[in-house]
């Protein structure tokens, strides 16, 4: 007899800290597999932004095969980061906000989660924005019509109505969009291959004169993904698991494609094509480039690549995660649909086409602090907790992460002061963050907070507060009441965000 039976629904009640849209998802929850996640991490790589990167390399007087490596190495380097906070997804099924409870406290957890909520609710605008030109271009030469903004609310409208069908839609939208971005960014590098030849120039020859850092353009690409390093659980809770098994490479499996071989590759393609657009026309947006001399379909194919790209990037990386942190900010009253919509406004009400003017200053000082937030998850998940989490508290108003009055002195001090620091030094926000809120968490949860304060999960069992690893699921009785059950057990139904 399943729990539904038993009239025990999981997720149907709700509380300050409860909603079924943020409880962990169980293994018979997460519908995606290693092909569906590497497809979405292809339509997130494709950042328009990132087309200024490969640029930035060339006019710092290197190579395009140098400017392409270190891209990709700086990919790989943050994906293997990504796969150190995804397993708080696939062993625990929790999203990224409610994990933030046990090194922040149950209210403390609102302020670097809001914080990274609105970060991705700016880029929903900014993308959908670059999107809504895209389309505004496809009016202006089929329909003779021009209204941006008209075009901006009706492709807002969309991504927020198909982001509310939840992770299923999205997995289907990338299986679609990737596939045809890759085959389009081709077609871009050619196109504009061919046009360098017309002037005389060798792409992988040329060299500007500058004399700029390839460090520091690797530490800018890594600053660039500080914030799904930080949120990516929201992702992996949904991604197959290999339950029943305690190495990490066999229990994350599913999602290796994606953080080592579909981000790091397609990024560095993009930069690459970004590199020489600019190598053969100065201007480092393909896009304009193309736009300017394509005609008939090539121009309807080019800007299809605009819409598909920033559509594909805005479900997965910024309505969802925007989404989640608004859920956990007022759980009894804020559904999933309600705080998908909600990401929307905001992102609109952020005014993005400000922020693409001011792009990198952005970039930097948001980094600084999310980085500092990554470091702190991953100490208290694999020093301080050992992967073994106490979930049931995470969801208890009176249970060990209430700390002082929801707050965690430690976590926020270490968040405060890193994020800080990092910012002073805001080209290399993200090496200078990560460790030390790794380190100031530790020393700081050692001296305030752990010699006062009692962890379930250090005087269990070795196994007690494991999940998928042990072949588990923490699952909702209902009136805020957990078990540890058999993995399958249950099933999906009730939940808006599957």
């Amino acid at each position: 007899m399943s729990l539904t039976q038993d009239g025990l629904a999981p997720g149907r009640d709700r509380t300050a800290l409860i909603e079924e849209s943020i409880l962990p998802t169980r293994a018979n929850q997460r519908p995606i597999g290693m092909l569906g996640y590497a497809w979405i991490w292809v339509g997130i790589a494709v950042i328009i932004a990132t087309y200024s990167l490969g640029a930035t390399g060339i006019q710092g007087g290197f190579s395009l095969g140098a400017v392409a490596l270190t891209i990709l190495v700086a990919n790989l380097a943050i994906g293997a980061l990504m796969l150190l906070t995804a397993d708080i997804g696939t062993e625990h099924g929790l999203p990224f906000a409610v994990y933030l409870r046990a090194p922040f406290g149950l209210h403390g957890t609102h302020l670097p989660a809001v914080s990274r909520g609105i970060v991705a609710a700016m880029w929903f605008g900014i993308q959908t924005y670059l999107g809504a030109l895209a389309l505004n271009g496809i009016g202006e030469y089929f329909l003779g019509f021009s209204n941006w903004f008209l075009w901006y609310a009706l492709f807002a409208a969309v991504q927020v109505a198909n982001t509310m069908l939840g992770i299923k839609s999205v997995e289907r939208l990338a299986s679609l969009a990737a596939p045809a971005i890759i085959a389009i960014s081709a077609w871009m590098y050619f196109t504009l291959e061919g046009v360098a030849e017309t002037k005389g120039l060798n792409i992988w020859t040329f060299r500007a004169e500058g004399q700029a850092s390839l460090f520091v353009l690797f530490i800018a690409n890594m600053s660039f993904w500080s914030t799904m390093a930080i949120d990516i659980p929201n992702l992996t809770r949904f991604v197959k698991t290999r339950t029943g098994t305690r190495g990490f490479l066999q229990r994350n499996k599913a999602i290796f494609l994606a953080q080592l071989v579909a981000l790091p590759v397609t990024q560095a393609m993009i930069a690459g094509i970004g590199a020489v657009s600019f190598i053969a026309t100065g201007n480092w947006n393909p896009v304009e480039v193309i736009q300017g001399d394509a005609q008939g379909i090539a121009l309807l194919v080019l800007l299809i690549l605009v819409v598909l790209a920033q559509w594909s990037t805005n479900n997965s990386a910024n309505l969802i995660p925007a989404a989640l942190t608004f859920i956990n900010l007022a759980p009894r009253v804020i559904n999933y649909r309600m705080a998908v919509v909600i990401a929307g406004v905001v992102g609109t009400l952020c005014f993005p086409w400000q922020i693409l003017d001011n792009l990198f200053v952005f970039l930097g000082y948001y980094g600084a602090f999310l980085s500092a937030i990554g470091g702190i998850m991953v100490a208290d998940y694999y020093v301080i907790r050992r992967r073994r989490v106490n979930v049931p508290a995470l969801f208890d108003p009176d249970g060990q992460y209430r700390y002082a009055r929801g707050f965690n002195p430690a976590g926020l001090i270490a968040w405060l002061l890193a994020g800080a620091v990092a910012a002073w030094w805001s080209a290399f926000a993200f090496v200078i963050g990560f460790p030390l809120g790794f380190l100031l968490y530790l020393v700081l949860m050692r001296a305030m907070v752990l010699p006062r304060h009692w962890q379930a999960e250090l005087a269990g069992g070795p196994d007690d507060f494991l999940a998928a690893s042990v072949g588990m699921d923490w699952v909702h009785l209902g009136g805020g009441r957990f078990a540890r059950t058999p993995c399958g057990t249950g099933g999906a139904e009730g939940r808006e965000d599957l």
